[in-house]
């Protein structure tokens, strides 16, 4: 044999025992590789509690009293003594009708009432003159009837003469309009010259703003609900006109005053299907106008057996909220959940979760539905005071 062949048989034995070589270390080394390792996920252990229940409706605050200002009289608007837009106070002048025509017939009225009262002393002394000649029959007694009806009708018209003097008082007395409340008054309707008519022409509106109403309007699901709830003893409920209210701005600034639930009425509004209740708030700082939007958030009730997640804990999914729940085998759920708001820091759930269950908090980028997992107890302390309240579109305003 060759020294070029043999030095060709050697090296191809090398390669044969090198690959040899390398493929039993691939295999000890894929045999010594760990098992798969089971994810932790931090989860909580769900619990019911009492927590308040206080829902929230927007409303439109009004003026407790508004006050059209009309004029009693016609007559032409002569002067107008107050600046528009602006608090006035009962008994301030407002406008003034001219008075010239209603004084002449006031003083008209006075004098017919003494003509009055002078026939009715004619009439009296007549009657006492002819009563004692009719006992010595030297009158008839057609002069003694006459004389007596002839002071029934001087009284009668006194009465009518009076009455026109009451009248005609009213109608001067009137001629200046003054301001019946204290409130805020509006811009004026007319101005100085314009005739008005009695009872017909709009002048003005005061507007009483210490108290203010906000009228709010409760759906009637939620009503409908909350009958259910409170047969079922779901929640505590004081009554009605136990209620208390607070306003929350558009700015999500709270009003410093409460205010409380005074009318509740009586049917639904079919136009909106809705039942309307009144709050009454204190308004000593004006803060509150007419006409405003407001969030009304009732307090006094109470909500038994509630269910709590931390906010982290709930997740977004294609059809609404949804929560990590860990079964009995270990294995991880998608869990569709009805949170409706949030009480501090934490997710109020309503339906789709049960008391004893595993909520997943935390380690959601390690596990998908199905896969079996470790939970171990939520460590970082999360649960705010339940009475810190925030509803989500509070929140969201934020």
């Amino acid at each position: 044999m060759s020294a070029i062949n043999r030095t060709f048989r050697l090296a191809a034995i090398f390669l044969i025992c090198v690959g040899i070589a390398g493929l039993s270390a691939c295999k000890k080394e894929a045999g010594s590789a760990p098992a798969q390792r089971i994810p932790e996920v931090e989860v909580v252990t769900v619990t019911t509690q009492s927590v308040p229940d206080e829902p929230e409706f927007i409303g439109q605050t009004e003026s407790s009293r508004p006050v059209e200002i009309r004029p009693q009289v016609t007559g032409l608007i002569k002067d107008r003594s107050f600046a528009e837009g602006r608090a006035v106070k009962k008994g301030d002048r407002l406008y003034q009708i001219d008075p010239v025509p209603f004084k002449a017939a006031l003083l008209s009225a006075k004098s017919k009432v003494a003509q009055a009262e002078a026939r009715l002393v004619q009439a009296k002394q007549n009657l006492a003159r002819v009563m004692p000649l009719l006992e010595e029959q030297a009158v008839s007694q057609k002069d003694v009837d006459d004389a007596v009806a002839e002071e029934l009708a001087a009284k009668a018209a006194l009465e009518g003469a009076k009455a026109d003097l009451v009248k005609a008082k009213f109608d001067f007395d009137n001629t200046l309009i003054t301001a019946p409340i204290d409130g805020m008054i509006e811009r004026t309707r007319v101005y100085e010259g314009r005739l008005v008519s009695a009872q017909t022409d709009l002048l003005t509106i005061i507007h009483q703003i210490d108290p203010m109403y906000v009228t709010v309007s409760a759906p009637e699901s939620f009503l409908l609900k909350r009958r259910r709830d409170i047969a079922a003893k779901r929640i505590q409920h004081p009554g009605v006109y136990q209620l208390r209210g607070t306003i929350i701005f558009l700015d999500s600034t709270t009003y410093p005053h409460e205010g409380i639930l005074d009318l509740l009425d009586v049917g639904m509004r079919t136009e909106t299907g809705s039942r309307q209740a009144r709050v009454t708030f204190p308004n000593p700082d004006q803060i509150l106008v007419p006409g405003q939007f407001v969030t009304v958030r009732f307090k006094g009730t109470v909500k038994t057996e509630a269910i709590l997640v931390p906010q982290r804990a709930v997740q977004q999914g294609p059809k609404g909220p949804v929560l990590y729940v860990v079964m009995a085998d270990g294995k991880v759920e998608i869990r569709d959940v009805q949170a409706t708001s949030w009480q501090g820091n934490q997710w109020l759930i309503e339906e789709g979760l049960h008391a004893g269950e595993l909520v997943v908090v935390d380690g959601f980028q390690r596990i998908m539905p199905g896969i079996p997992v470790k939970p171990i107890p939520y460590t970082v302390a999360e649960t705010a005071p339940v009475n810190q309240t925030t509803d989500t579109k509070t929140e969201q305003r934020k």
